[in-house]
């Protein structure tokens, strides 16, 4: 029963509560998303990624150089929390996910070769947080500057394509990090960057208020639909509820979360479950987004 035949027409609607993630899937895919927040148990995903594990290893081992004392804080060791924390999954076999490590121990060791050791960051691996009259949204930042006035936030990247300054500019995520990390710290923030580590680039973006007001504007009307979505989802009975990883092709549910199929479907971790994304793309083997060796 909805709220206006309950006699509650007019109250404020709760918040939404989210992070970019849930966002940017909502916007990418809305089957994908039901499948990631809404089916429970989730359904089956397919193999891991081998360049997840790459950036889940050198994000980790950045995040631990930070936490060492200062004169402990050298290329070298770098080097050393890479190797320690070395994630293996999704590599084809032991000798590809070896040369990938060195390669991975070299970028790292390169990038922190070129920080200031003493140079303490305001934050590492740090949550931020903000809300609006709509939506509650967190996120965590890689690591959060402080450049004299102003912070900034820092997004590590390890894929293989070279970031620009409209990645920068055009990232929900890297905004809303900037919004909410300046309301917490009570600072501006307005510059956001992309470190791409395999290439040393550096892709940045100088927001204005307006523009943060933008995209914040913009993840309000990205919530709103989802929001419509999971209340229409709860609304089901059990019994009328997908089973874990079912497609329910036929409307109206797949109207409120239709497939989105195109090539990016072959990255889709729940693609054996989506009829329209195996047509449209097959899955790729877990290691084919690694730099040639």
């Amino acid at each position: 029963m909805s709220a206006e035949q309950l006699g509650f027409e007019g109250m404020p609607r709760r918040l939404y509560t989210c992070t970019p993630s849930r966002l940017n899937a909502w916007l990418d895919c809305p089957r994908r998303y039901r499948m990631t927040y809404l089916d429970r148990p989730m359904p089956p995903k397919g193999p891991p990624w081998a360049h997840n594990s790459v950036g889940a290893s050198v994000h980790n081992a950045l995040a631990g150089w930070w936490k060492l004392p200062v004169e402990q804080r050298t290329p070298e060791t770098a080097g050393r929390l890479l190797v320690r924390g070395w994630l293996t999954d999704g590599f084809r076999d032991e000798e590809q996910s070896g040369r990938q490590r060195d390669r991975a121990r070299a970028m790292v060791e390169r990038y922190v070769a070129g920080l200031d050791p003493e140079d303490e960051p305001v934050g590492v691996e740090r949550t931020v947080a903000t809300r609006t009259d709509r939506i509650a949204v967190s996120g965590r930042v890689d690591r959060l500057d402080d450049r004299g006035a102003e912070l900034v936030v820092v997004d590590y990247k390890t894929g293989r394509h070279v970031l620009t300054a409209d990645d920068a500019r055009g990232s929900l995520a890297l905004a809303l990090y900037a919004v909410a990390s300046s309301r917490m710290l009570r600072r501006p923030c307005h510059r956001v960057e992309l470190h791409h580590l395999p290439s040393g680039e550096v892709a940045v973006w100088e927001h204005t208020d307006a523009s943060l007001a933008r995209h914040l504007g913009r993840a309000e009307q990205i919530a709103a639909e989802a929001q419509d979505a999971d209340e229409a989802y709860r609304a089901l009975r059990p019994a009328e509820r997908p089973r874990p990883g079912e497609a329910l092709d036929h409307a109206p549910f797949d109207e409120v979360f239709p497939p989105n199929p195109s090539a990016l479907c072959a990255w889709c971790d729940f693609s054996r479950h989506c009829p329209e994304g195996q047509r449209a793309a097959s899955r790729k083997e877990p290691w084919a987004a690694l730099p040639a060796d």
